[in-house]
């Protein structure tokens, strides 16, 4: 949004509560020798993420491979990628559900909201084995069981997505790198770090002022309010916001999801390209290091839900046993090759409580609307607000949108 208006030449300031620049997209290195970095926050750019993509030629960034090949651990049993799949019956039916999706009207998506991801798959037909890997797979992707998303949401997510679902591609050395050089752009002088807004007090004839914890006031205009909704309803505004924002707001949930890198000292999964979903709980292992050379290598325990809120409370020696528990019957002893690993649970990040948000079921069509509203002289922006939760495109597109109505 700042980036956008900088382009017209319109003055502004960023409020940042954080000590850094970029919120959920939160770049880690674990190894300062072998530069090995780590996504703890916003991992994909998406085939379809035109405005990501265009963004990060404007700004020399390059953009690499970070498609995986799913291997699978269902009831005790190890399945390379191409050794498992759905039936056919199911994929047959998912398929026509994918292709009847162009042509529904307004009326049938906004009755599809009305029920959850898992109970319209039930009602399609899908169970046993099928509904297991499905819930498995979906929850990975929402952040949650399947039985807290609208099957709007889902649906939609994944008719209209690339084929690896817009998991396709990251910035080398790192997503932050995208938000550092939009920062460098518009002069780090205009970002104000540490200053967590506490109050918004707002006039349509005289503007607005913000004051901030640390008894810093500002001055302008207009507000771009591009923060999570724990966050919002934080700030004490006057006036107040409306009942109908406020109560979105309360309906509104974050995905918990939690990021466990363990870094290893050799790359004992031997394909760059690997992921694995498992019905175990560390849930979810992608390689995190795909692209960067180096003997040594990471696999994120990707735990989503209550997996998650479960793996953050435990100690690095619990979790590390958890892991090669999980893998050892297939990949042999590998404990004694973890050299680290760190912890991000975003179920308890202060400013989110949450990864990103989440659409339950009856919330798409009745809360976006009002989430999205300006108030007086605020517009909001933000991940939660887009097409699609949880991606960087998301936060760009409505950040130019906000900007745009300035």
């Amino acid at each position: 949004a700042a980036y956008y208006l900088h382009k017209k030449n319109i003055d502004f300031v960023i409020l940042e509560a954080r000590n850094r620049v970029g919120g959920r997209v939160f770049s880690h290195t674990i190894d300062e020798k072998e530069n090995l970095i780590v996504e703890l926050g916003a991992e994909w750019v998406g085939e379809s993420h035109t405005r990501m993509c265009e963004l990060c030629e404007e700004l020399d960034l390059q953009l690499l491979n970070n498609q995986f090949d799913s291997h699978l651990i269902y009831q005790g049993k190890y399945y390379k990628h191409g050794e498992w799949h759905y039936s056919k019956e199911w994929e047959d039916k998912f398929d026509a559900i994918i292709a009847k999706y162009k042509n529904f009207s307004r009326d049938e998506k906004i009755e599809l909201d009305k029920i959850d991801w898992w109970r319209f798959l039930v009602n399609k037909g899908c169970e046993g084995r099928d509904l297991e890997l499905r819930e498995l797979l979906d929850s990975t992707d929402f952040g949650e069981t399947i039985r807290n998303v609208s099957a709007y949401a889902a649906l939609a997510e994944y008719a209209e997505s690339s084929p690896k679902n817009e998991m396709d591609m990251k910035i080398k050395g790192g997503n932050s790198l995208l938000a550092k050089k939009i920062a460098a752009k518009i002069g780090m002088e205009k970002i104000k770090l540490q200053h967590r807004v506490n109050k918004i007090i707002q006039n349509k004839r005289t503007g607005v002022k913000v004051i901030c914890g640390n008894g810093q006031e500002f001055t302008g205009d207009k507000i771009i309010c591009t923060i999570p909704t724990f966050a919002m309803k934080k700030i004490i505004w006057e006036p107040g916001l409306p009942a109908n924002k406020l109560q979105a707001i309360n309906e509104l949930q974050y995905a918990r999801i939690n990021k466990n890198p363990l870094l290893f000292s050799e790359r004992f999964w031997k394909d760059e390209g690997f992921d694995m979903v498992t019905d175990q709980v560390p849930h979810y292992f992608y390689h995190a290091t795909k692209n960067q050379r180096s003997d040594k290598g990471v696999l994120i325990s990707y735990t989503i839900g209550d997996k998650a809120a479960v793996v953050a409370n435990q100690s690095d020696d619990w979790k590390a046993g958890t892991v090669t528990q999980t893998l050892e019957p297939y990949f042999g002893n590998i404990k004694s090759l973890i050299e680290k690993q760190v912890n991000y649970y975003w179920g308890n990040d202060e400013f989110s409580h949450g990864a990103y948000a989440i659409y339950d079921s009856g919330q798409w069509f009745n809360l976006v609307p009002v989430l999205q509203k300006s108030f007086i002289n605020t517009h909001f922006a933000g991940e939660h607000l887009a097409e699609w939760q949880g991606f960087m495109e998301g936060a760009i597109n409505t950040g130019e949108d906000a900007a745009a109505k300035i």
